[in-house]
Parts: C-alpha cells; structure tokens; sequence
C-alpha cells in the first residue's frame, strides 16, 4: 500500500523538479542574453568567467571595465527587468481572476498611477521625514488607488458581466488620471529642475538605476508573491467562476481576497519603486500564458512568472539597441508591444459575443 502511494508521490517530485530545470535554464537563457547583448557587445564567455570571478573566485584575467559592466550594470540590470516582469504578469494574473475582468491589470486599474504617487511624495514631497521608504509609500499609494476604483466601480452600478467589467475599467481609467495629475502636481511644486527631468524619465521606466540593493529587493517579493498564488492556485481556479462559486467549495473568500489584492499592490509598489510605472506586462503576459498553458491556474501562474521575466529582459535589450547612442525608456517598449495586444483582445471579446 505504502509502495503505491509513494510511486505516483515520487513521479510528481519528478515531474516538478523536470519543470523547474526547465524554467530555470530558459530564464537563464534569457538573463545571458540580457547581459551579452546592450551599447556594446559583450561575448558570453567574458560573462561565465565574470560570474564564475565573483561567484567562486576563478581568477580568469579579464579586463576590468568589461567585468564592471557585466557584474555591476548588465546583470544587475536583467535580474531586477526578471522579478520586475515576472512581479507585474503575476499581479496581472491575480486581478484578472478575482475580477473577472480579462482588461484587469495595475496599469489599467490605477495600481500603477498609485504607486507612482506614494513614491514621488516620499522622495521629492518628503513625506515622513525620512522615516518613510520609497517602498512603502509606494505600497501604500497602490493600495490607495486600487481602494478608490472599487469604490468608484461600485458607486457607478458596477455588477457582473460586461457591464461590470466597462465600470471597473472606466473607473482604473478615471483613477490612473487622477494619480497621475497629483504625481505631476507634487513634481511641479516641490522638485527641481534636475530632479523633475529624472523623475520624469523613471516614471516612462527606466533600468538604469538597478543595482544589487534592488536585486535584494526585487528578487525576494517576485519568487514570494509567486510561490503565494500557486499555494493560492485552486482558489484563484474556483474565483474563475465567481465569488459564490468559491464560497460553495469552501474557499474562505474575504480571506483571500484580502490576501491576494495584498500581494497584487505589494508587487506593483516594490517593482514601481524601482523602475518606474511600466504598462501592459500584467495584460498582454497573463493572456499569452493563458493561450499556452490553459486557464488552470498551477499552470498560468508559473508560466505568467516566466514569460513576464523574458518579457520584459527582451523590452530592456530593445530599449537599448533600438536607438543608437540612447536608451528609451523601456514603459515606451512595454506599450508599442501592449497597446496592439490589448486593441487585439478588445476587438476579441466584441466578436466573442
């Protein structure tokens, strides 16, 4: 009887474990990639000897600009575009369920615009006196703006269907607007020149900045917040159908709810925090997950988590090829890629009906 238990126990393990070598070599790919490709060029053998210097002190001799812009730039700068991308495609993920919304996403709903706001009045308002990290207000701006939408959703009629689903959107629009007139408010009225010209840039997304205290940071809520939905996942599966449909197999939903909209708004702040307001990872990788793997969310998550990581290391190599001698922003990347894509599902949906 034992025996019988442990075989189809063991060829799970082993189906996991096949899964997670899988994942862990194409996000690896995609990583070399990002450090390998950029302004200039670097072989990928200068990086294995970099890594291998700095992780297990091979003493190849290498130049030293080269290893200082593959430790210190290149790849601090794909690891945090990964958890940035897999953070937004997970949060995606997570709205759309408890929504049941397929436009659901922190851009769209104002998560985002949120975010920015905390931020900003932390870093050039100076709220807290210091006390106060660039982190938490952002968090606490995310959670703020998702609070006014479903307000706004509910106070506007908002119910099931199509027309809940034009509520929730139109009131994530009319949020992202507001936020975003208070974010240029606090920029007009108390940065500088200098300071506006930078946070004008890292609110279209920018890279550039990531070192390895964001690496720390970004890293850890991404694997957390994944790792949480997938503990979540026959939750999110039974939110698919509906509140009541939840509450029906046991789901404790006020619980969850709570929890997962949590984890949504920590993920969007941390990542806005970072590297700006970057729009459409959280719609258009959920969708293109969805169409792989299917709806089932042990499935969607993990691949969400992926394909946003890859996702967005490939918009950051773009942002700096694109334009000899520039680096766009890479929110500029995520849009020319999302806005088609979302125009796509819209049209979609009419002719679903």
């Amino acid at each position: 009887m034992t025996a019988g238990l442990m075989r189809p126990l063991a060829g799970l393990i082993g189906r996991v474990m096949l899964h997670g070598i899988w994942i862990a070599a194409v996000l690896a790919t995609a990583i070399l990639a990002g450090i390998c490709i950029g302004e200039t060029r670097i072989p990928a053998g200068t990086v294995w000897q970099t890594l291998a210097n700095n992780f297990f002190g091979a003493g190849y001799s290498l130049d030293r600009i080269d290893q200082g812009i593959v430790w210190n730039y290149r790849l601090t700068r794909a690891l945090v575009a990964a958890s940035c991308g897999a953070g937004l495609a997970v949060a995606g993920v997570i709205l759309q369920s408890l929504l049941r919304n397929a436009l659901a996403d922190p851009y769209l709903l104002g998560i985002s615009a949120g975010a920015s706001t905390g931020a900003v009045l932390v870093t050039v308002a100076g709220l807290g006196a210091g006390a106060v990290s660039m982190s938490a207000g952002a968090f606490a701006g995310s959670l703020a703006a998702f609070l006014l939408v479903a307000l706004l959703a509910h106070a506007s009629g908002g119910g099931s269907g199509s027309r809940g689903t034009a509520q929730i959107v139109l009131a994530g629009i009319a949020g992202s607007q507001l936020f975003n007139a208070l974010t240029a408010l606090i920029i007009t009225r108390s940065a500088s020149a200098e300071q506006a010209r930078g946070i004008l840039f890292w609110l279209l997304g920018n890279l550039s900045g990531a070192r390895w205290d964001n690496v720390t940071t970004a890293v850890p809520v991404a694997i957390g917040v994944t790792l949480l939905c997938l503990w979540q996942a026959r939750a999110l599966d039974a939110f698919t159908f509906g509140a009541d449909s939840a509450v029906s197999l046991g789901v404790p939903v006020r619980q969850v709810q709570a929890l997962l909209i949590l984890c949504a708004s920590l993920a969007t702040a941390v990542m806005v925090s970072i590297v700006g307001s970057i729009g459409f990872v959280g719609l258009v990788v959920p969708h293109a997950a969805r169409f792989l793997v299917g709806p089932r969310h042990s499935r969607l998550v993990p691949a969400s988590a992926l394909m946003g990581a890859i996702f967005l290391i490939l918009a950051d190599v773009v942002s700096r090829i694109a334009v000899q001698g520039q680096v766009l922003p890479i929110g500029v990347v995520t849009s020319l890629v999302g806005a088609p894509v979302f125009a796509l599902i819209l049209v979609r949906r009419r002719s679903a009906r």
